[in-house]
């Protein structure tokens, strides 16, 4: 029995999320579909190193899979995506250590979110079109108060049940490209809809709706005012996965280009 990495892209668009539930089409789903075909195995268990929620893409998710195949990785990639679906692409496979985890030894994941400040005709599934004016300095003060650790509860719309909700985050940038405004966000893990409400909350900064320092108030003290302005899925993009042996260096191209 071999272990192996699987690094996959997707378009969430058509997706209610990574993670497999009943009477709805996931990614995991798709994917346990198209290894049991190759596999010709039943009862396979995937692991994602994040769970996307519907509507959301991946740039570089990664899985791990234990099975008994001859198969060589890079012939396993090339069956698997003879069996996924166009929007679901498998990009590289490799063998692993058994003890290899992709979601546990994972030590950190990036996030892009892409704004758009023009109306586009083709690209609307993969930005935020946002109408307003946004001051990109206003931005930019603001999301330097996000970097560090602290207490994230506002920006969640989960119920933790006790659980921390204590998250350290090392990065968040603001890059123009074109119409494109590109928010990059790292960090040891996200709580559900997190970077989504934080983004939302950025762009009413942006639009001189509210002051940066609000940032000190909504990390100081709960506050369920976040999930008002949670910003929409189509935009962002799971971008990376590090492990320990991976350079945390930041990418600096946009999903797409829009003049």
């Amino acid at each position: 029995m071999a272990r192996f990495k699987l690094t996959l892209e997707y378009e969430g668009t058509r997706y209610s999320g990574w993670q497999i539930q009943k009477n709805a089409r996931t990614v995991q789903g798709e994917m346990l579909k198209a290894l049991e075909r190759v596999l010709k195995l039943q009862d396979i268990e995937l692991y994602g190193a994040g769970r996307t929620d519907a509507g959301v893409h991946a740039l570089g998710q990664v899985a791990h899979v234990d099975a008994q195949t001859v198969l060589a990785p890079h012939i396993l990639r090339m069956k698997l995506n003879d069996e996924l679906p166009s929007d679901i692409n498998v990009l590289h496979v490799e063998k692993v250590p058994k003890s290899f985890h992709a979601r546990y030894d994972a030590v950190a994941r990036q996030y892009l979110y892409q704004i758009s400040r023009r109306r586009t005709a083709f690209g609307k599934r993969f930005v935020w079109w946002v109408k307003d004016t946004l001051n990109l300095e206003q931005m930019r003060a603001a999301a330097r108060l996000f970097v560090g650790e602290y207490d994230f509860r506002s920006f969640t719309a989960a119920d933790l049940g006790g659980q921390s909700t204590q998250v350290a985050l090392d990065m968040l940038s603001l890059q123009e490209v074109g119409n494109l405004i590109l928010i990059r966000i790292r960090g040891s893990r996200f709580l559900w809809k997190m970077v989504r409400q934080m983004v939302g909350i950025l762009v009413e900064i942006g639009r001189g709706a509210l002051p940066p320092d609000i940032i000190h108030d909504l990390l100081e003290h709960y506050s369920t005012m976040p999930a008002a302005y949670t910003a929409p899925p189509s935009g962002l993009f799971l971008e990376r996965v590090f492990y320990k042996q991976d350079t945390l260096d930041v990418a600096a191209e946009p999903v797409m280009y829009i003049h």
